[in-house]
């Protein structure tokens, strides 16, 4: 990865497999991934546990309680059981198209 695409704040050492495990969980009403579709936010990982705050492309999104469980497990699976996962849904600021990667935008015909 040559830039981030979300906020992150921890040991540099496990961003790479964050970013895998987080592009592994897919947007079913878009059919990307969520780091793709700007759906993350940010993630803080300190003493033990991490924090993940991430978004919906609407606050009506009907999938919401399956991405959060997705991204939850894609981590779980992905890093060491003693790090404790917390997923948090943020509205503020909204998500925009502009938040896509563009590979995203493409996919979509932006």
């Amino acid at each position: 990865m040559t830039e981030e695409r979300f906020a992150y704040e921890g040991p540099r050492e496990l961003l790479p497999t964050i970013v895998q495990a987080l592009e592994k969980v897919v947007d079913p009403e878009v059919a990307l991934n969520i780091v793709d579709v700007g759906l993350v936010y940010g993630v803080t990982v300190r003493e033990g546990r991490m924090d993940v705050n991430i978004t919906m492309t609407s606050a009506a999104c009907p999938v919401t309680d399956i991405i959060v469980d997705d991204v939850e497990n894609a981590l779980d699976d992905a890093l060491p059981p003693d790090l404790k996962i917390h997923v948090e849904l943020v509205w503020e600021p909204p998500w925009t198209p502009q938040r896509m990667s563009p590979r995203a935008r493409a996919f979509m015909g932006w």
